[in-house]
């Protein structure tokens, strides 16, 4: 499953508040946007403990290949 691009929603979003003329839709492009960071900043911890536990489960089944058989 792809994830969005989190921080190019964000931009759009700021985008959308530097263009707003009214300040209720400013302060909502604004939420927008602290949102999409938020999200961002999750998918960047999720891919990082992704990534630390893939590379964790690669070192032990290396090691598990080099450890000498029980046959």
């Amino acid at each position: 499953m792809a994830n969005p691009d989190y921080r190019a929603l964000a931009a759009q979003a700021h985008a959308e508040a530097d263009a707003a003329t009214l300040d209720n839709v400013r302060d909502r492009a604004l939420r927008s946007e602290a949102a999409f960071l938020a999200m961002a900043a999750r998918q960047d911890l999720a891919d990082r403990n992704r990534a630390r536990r893939e590379a964790a489960a690669h070192t032990a089944a290396e090691a598990a290949e080099a450890a000498p058989g029980d046959s």
